[in-house]
């Protein structure tokens, strides 16, 4: 990366965060001052005077940031029930002023508030400008999703993984879900984290029990899912669902980040129910009051779980009490217990 005529010039070293993985190499990439929009491409510098902090980089491998380091990201809403919540302001993100790394796949926004959790991530950065290619135009994820694809007919069967918060087991179940799906002989799965934050490291999850292609928001153009109660979110995930549903699989598994209430998750079971008469519903519950309740509220669209998994069935006690409660078989595939479909 250099300076050349007063701006910077970066290279195919220019360290960028993983919310970036669909970008080309760089080449003939300036930064200019213009303000960062939900999107497009912006450079931030770490203070010279900071602590060095972690992001995920495209490849999925933890990331030092250095003080100094300029890193390329882009703005981002994040609405994290255990972890950062923060927004972008209605301008954008302006060149000089200072805002926050809100998630390690280089999510930058304005910092509302976070929880005591530790984060490798969390710190200020300096906005440098929104980074042109060398034609003179603004690098945004929109210009690298995923074509179009036509509808089909008979779409593949849909396996979707819903929870009741984070952390309570929704990707372990996902994993369980998709180790199940090939042993019954649906080998070719492709596997969609549909709403909330981009995480490189959760899709190598699912790609190394071998679903193919393995996508999230970022494929189709957003770098989250967030802010709940989006406007205007339903036409985006009915393009991601017309897309993943054409493809030429055994089954499709999808998991939804957050909880039900959070990163629009009711908007995309709305727009799912419209497409897809059946899908099968695993559901990941802190408890067995919070397993009830999501029996509660997904029958609001129409869904039942055919089965329950997470802290709700971490012992014999928890595990009977649910599934007593919700008359839905309670299995506990952290542990391992055997899931035939």
């Amino acid at each position: 990366m250099s300076d050349a005529g007063g701006g910077l010039v970066f290279s195919a070293t220019t360290k960028r965060g993983s919310v970036l993985r669909r970008l080309p190499p760089e080449s003939g990439w300036r930064c200019v001052a213009a303000p960062v929009t939900e999107g497009v491409v912006g450079a931030f510098r770490l203070p010279e005077d900071a602590s060095p902090i972690t992001i995920e980089a495209p490849s999925g491998r933890a990331m030092t940031l250095a003080p100094g380091d300029v890193m390329l990201a882009t703005a981002g809403h994040r609405e994290s029930t255990r972890w950062v919540v923060g927004s972008i302001p209605e301008a954008g993100l302006m060149p000089n002023e200072t805002y926050w790394i809100l998630a390690d796949c280089g999510i930058v926004g304005t910092l509302l508030g976070d929880s005591p959790r530790q984060k490798g991530h969390l710190a200020p950065v300096t906005c440098l400008g929104a980074v042109h290619d060398a034609d003179g135009l603004p690098l945004s994820l929109a210009r690298f999703t995923l074509p179009p694809a036509s509808p089909v007919t008979t779409p593949p069967p849909v396996f979707l993984v819903l929870g009741t918060a984070s952390e309570v087991g929704k990707t372990t179940a996902a994993l369980g879900l998709l180790r199940a799906l090939r042993r019954s002989a649906q080998e070719r799965v492709l596997a969609l984290k549909a709403t909330g934050t981009s995480s490189v490291t959760e899709l190598h999850s699912y790609q190394d029990l071998g679903a193919w292609p393995c996508l999230d928001a970022v494929d189709f153009g957003l770098p989250t899912t967030y802010p709940s109660d989006r406007a205007g979110i339903e036409p985006f995930f009915a393009g991601m669902l017309a897309w993943c549903l054409a493809q030429p699989v055994d089954a499709v598994l999808i998991e939804c980040g957050g909880d039900l209430l959070g990163a629009n998750v009711p908007a995309f079971l709305q727009v799912l129910r419209g497409v897809v008469a059946e899908p099968r519903v695993v559901l990941a519950a802190a408890d067995s009051l919070a397993a009830f309740g999501a029996k509660s509220v997904l029958a609001e669209f129409g869904l039942t779980p055919i089965l329950l998994t997470g802290p709700c069935t971490d012992t014999p006690t928890i595990q009977a009490r649910t599934q007593r409660l919700c008359g839905i078989p309670a299995i506990n595939l952290a542990r391992g217990d055997d899931l035939t479909l």
